[in-house]
């Protein structure tokens, strides 16, 4: 039988790895620009850490792992007989995979809050597990790159954030555009059209208004049990046009009479005003529309979208007042994001925006001519790697023919070449693999061009 791999997970070619490896070291590079520490924490986790935190449809999709040994011995009978296997769970499975990365995140902060300095900023690049049903750009294993900044309530961190995500794509070469909202202010829309009650049915609908438009979530929000006049006076809100601070002028006047509304107002201009001042490359936008998973998010709310590839969002995240309130430390306010690795591969694919040299394993080739010039060669890859120049030598004699294929493939941009002659000349012939150009080279002239 042909081996193959679970559904919903993928093997990673070397040009892929490569790729791959691109996006996190850029992601990470700026993440400890910006001051940020790495934290790791276990694949598995208890079930007691995980259950009951992603609500009854998470809880189905979480992998849950059989205790080792001889699992069924504590199953109680009954349970095995009526095929119970929800109650049968908590009997033979103790662990189970992380289904992302926030939860365990609340976990560690709380574990260890006796040895870190608040505001803590963290970053975590790891793989989440959940068992969703495989399809288009949904895997069962996937990464995510979360950074958090817990331990403070100062809007700055809001800022920072924000030309944190701008410096990661600006590297990219990715045209986004960043929307903002804040929870405040559609608690202020709920407030206004006097249907506080109804505030999650007004987002969930509100937010699908890129997908479906005005038309669609107007009949929604009617089958929700808004009323007409309900639905008139959002409207104007989904539809504002003009700048950012015409926006919130506008918002300004129709959320007059919410004090919660006035206060996200208050935020969406100290954020969006004082990310004006430092300058972004990235268009920030005020979207009223935009709501992600609000019972979560208590302030700030952003999405990146990305400008030249229809591709759902690529990044978000936004402000939340209890991470660690589900351990039993309630107040502990945040905010944070996480970029959407998986989409930002498929975005840079299609824009073709990987660098020429990502590719490349290894800077030069030595070709194989023989025994003694094998160990010629030899010498001066070692040279070369002591310089910090990535070099190989071919490691059998073969024809020049198929060792240039290799180079090829391989994606080599030289090949160095130590024959006869260049044995008698101590020299090396590096061959540049783009314009075929040739030259002759001390090893040491060599490890100068290379570096």
């Amino acid at each position: 039988m042909k081996p193959s791999i679970p559904k919903g997970t993928r093997d990673f070619s070397p040009i892929e790895m490569a790729k791959r490896n691109y996006i996190f070291n850029t992601i990470r590079d700026v993440f400890q620009l910006y001051g940020f520490q790495q934290i790791e924490t276990p694949a598995m986790e208890n079930l007691s850490t995980l259950l009951g935190k992603y609500g009854e449809e998470g809880d189905k999709l979480l992998f849950k792992i059989l205790n080792s040994g001889d699992f069924l011995k504590d199953a109680p009978a009954e349970l095995m007989e009526q095929r119970d296997s929800l109650h049968l769970t908590n009997k033979i499975s103790e662990k189970g995979l992380r289904y992302d990365l926030t939860v365990p995140f609340a976990r560690y902060v709380v574990q260890h809050r006796n040895d870190l300095q608040m505001p803590f900023k963290r970053y975590q690049i790891q793989p989440v597990w959940r068992a969703d049903r495989p399809q288009k750009g949904r895997y069962r294993e996937f990464y995510q790159c979360d950074a958090d900044i817990v331990g403070s309530d100062s809007l700055l961190n809001e800022v920072e954030l924000v030309t944190l995500i701008d410096e990661v794509f600006r590297r990219f070469g990715v045209r986004i555009v960043i929307k903002l909202n804040n929870r405040k202010v559609l608690s202020g829309i709920a407030e206004v059209i006097g249907a506080p009650d109804k505030l999650i049915d007004i987002t969930v609908a509100i937010d699908k208004m890129d997908k479906i438009g005005l038309e669609n979530v107007n009949a929604e929000l009617l089958e929700k049990g808004l009323d007409e006049s309900q639905v008139k006076a959002i409207e104007p809100l989904l539809t504002l046009s003009g700048t950012n601070d015409e926006k919130l002028a506008t918002l300004d006047q129709l959320l007059a009479t919410s004090e919660v509304g006035q206060k996200g107002i208050e935020e969406l201009r100290y954020v969006i005003g004082h990310v004006a001042e430092v300058g972004t490359t990235a268009t920030i936008e005020l979207d009223v529309s935009l709501a992600r998973g609000l019972n979560y998010y208590t302030g700030t709310i952003l999405e990146v979208k990305a400008l030249d590839v229809a591709i759902g969002s690529i990044t978000g995240g936004g402000r939340y007042d209890n991470l660690t309130g589900v351990f039993g430390m309630p107040g502990l306010s945040g905010v944070g994001f996480s970029f959407g690795a998986d989409r930002i591969f498929d975005v840079l694919n299609a824009l073709d925006l990987y660098p020429a040299d990502t590719m490349a394993s290894a800077q030069v080739l030595f070709i194989n001519f023989g025994d003694r010039e094998a160990a010629t060669s030899l010498r001066h890859v070692m040279a070369l790697r002591k310089a910090g120049i990535s070099a190989e030598l071919y490691p059998d004699s073969a024809k020049m023919k198929k060792q240039m294929n290799y180079a090829n493939d391989r994606k080599f941009p030289f090949v160095a070449i130590v024959g006869e002659s260049e044995m008698e000349q101590g020299t090396i012939t590096l061959k540049n693999m783009a314009t075929g150009e040739q030259q002759a080279l001390t090893c040491d002239q060599l490890i100068e061009i290379l570096s």
